[in-house]
């Protein structure tokens, strides 16, 4: 009886639910509907908002191609304002700044050269024509189009600040280390003038190396900086570790002669304090200088020094120079031990319109071969000509260089006998 009481209770149950589900059914489906709808329309929108760039978006690509200002300090301690990477018309004054700049910028961006970097002219200085300038090399094709922004040369003391004005630059890179100089002419143009500076050491000198970041900086090419300090870094790094434990006494005397002064020089024009020899360890036959630096000694001097000469190296750019004294009087190097055992080699010039920093580098290199053969027998100097320069100015020409009359043939050793004749 209870069961069947329960059971009438709960079919009773289910009818009512049932009646109840049946009632509300369409109002159910339109709810459901609606909430379906919504829910797209909120996705819809989510889509689009997603899609869709917000305002700060939109406006990065106008901030990312405005370069802002900064404020650089130049070579010589001079703050100036720059925008980096924004530069379209280059000026290079001075010697030495069009090369130091070919190394880093982009030569297509200069708008003028000096008129001893265009070959073409007829009216110019002429006096490097004979040396190889490796940027010339290079770029000569894009130089020799360009205007003048003034004559150039060692004998140009200042910068012809009206020519550089006629040429509407929108920066100028200065190598005239004089702070007066930079600023009458940065307030002359009004543009960023740049003064760059290579310091005593040349290529192997951390001003060299913080002038090639400051042109990184400028003309946003900061990769390209490093990768050229990092390879004078592994160079020199190179060198100095194959030479770094040989013991004074096994070193010879070795003479440096020929070092370009101001388009002069002879076998007389020496340092004592020469930096290719301090990297490769090399003994220099020369001491006791009451100044450092290129300086000629006394014949004298050089005839005392004689027999502590065991290897004369010559720079090629004193050729021309010490073959007339030859040619006078051929007992000139009579004392000379290294010129009587025929131990005389030809390094090629690296002082032209300012230092071949390339050339100087390349040049170390020879000097620690010729004077440690056995530690460089790997080294080919023309292979290393080529590699050096592909770094420096992304061209191998190794064959362009040794073929300039004031190259001679390339690196070698001289034959005493016949070379001067």
């Amino acid at each position: 009886m209870k069961k069947k009481n329960l059971v009438s209770l709960l079919m009773a149950f289910t009818m009512a639910l049932s009646l109840s589900a049946c009632g509300d059914k369409d109002n159910t489906q339109t709810a459901s509907s609606e909430v379906q709808t919504a829910s797209s329309e909120a996705q819809t929108a989510s889509s689009e908002a997603e899609a869709a760039p917000s305002e700060s978006e939109t406006a990065a690509p106008e901030a990312q191609t405005a370069s802002a200002e900064i404020t650089v300090t130049d070579m010589i301690g001079r703050e100036v304002t720059v925008t980096p990477d924004s530069y379209e018309r280059v000026v290079c004054v001075g010697a030495g700044a069009l090369r130091m700049y070919s190394y880093i910028g982009d030569v297509n961006l200069l708008c003028a050269v000096e008129d001893i970097d265009n070959t073409t002219l007829e009216e110019r200085p002429k006096m490097f024509d004979s040396v190889a300038r490796p940027y010339v090399i290079a770029y000569s094709d894009v130089f020799n189009t360009l205007e003048s922004c003034g004559v150039g040369g060692p004998m140009s003391q200042t910068p012809e600040a009206e020519k550089i004005l006629s040429c509407n630059p929108d920066i100028v890179i200065s190598e005239y280390e004089d702070v007066e100089i930079a600023n009458a002419l940065q307030e002359q143009l009004g543009v960023p003038v740049i003064t760059l500076k290579s310091g005593k050491d040349g290529v192997f000198d951390d001003a060299f190396k913080s002038s090639m970041t400051l042109l990184g900086t400028i003309f946003g090419e900061e990769e390209k900086a490093d990768t050229l300090i990092s390879f004078i870094e592994e160079e020199t790094a190179d060198i100095i570790g194959r030479t770094e434990n040989i013991t004074d006494a096994d070193k010879p005397g070795v003479y440096i002669c020929g070092l370009g002064n101001w388009g002069t020089t002879d076998h007389l024009m020496t340092a004592e304090n020469y930096i290719s020899f301090e990297i490769a360890n090399v003994k220099n036959a020369v001491s006791g200088l009451s100044a450092s630096g290129i300086q000629p000694i006394e014949a004298e001097k050089f005839v005392d020094l004689g027999d502590e000469i065991d290897i004369m190296i010559m720079d090629a750019a004193a050729v021309k120079n010490i073959m007339p004294l030859y040619q006078e009087d051929s007992t000139m190097f009579d004392t000379c031990k290294a010129w009587n055992d025929g131990e005389v080699y030809l390094q090629m010039a690296y002082n032209a319109y300012y230092t071949n920093y390339e050339i100087a580098l390349i040049n170390t290199w020879y000097v620690a071969k010729t004077v440690y053969p056995e530690l460089f027998e790997d080294i080919d100097m023309t292979e290393k000509t080529n590699e050096i320069c592909k770094a420096f100015l992304d061209e191998e020409m190794a064959d362009e260089i040794f073929a300039y009359p004031s190259s001679f043939g390339g690196y070698q050793k001289i034959d005493t006998k016949t070379f001067f004749q």
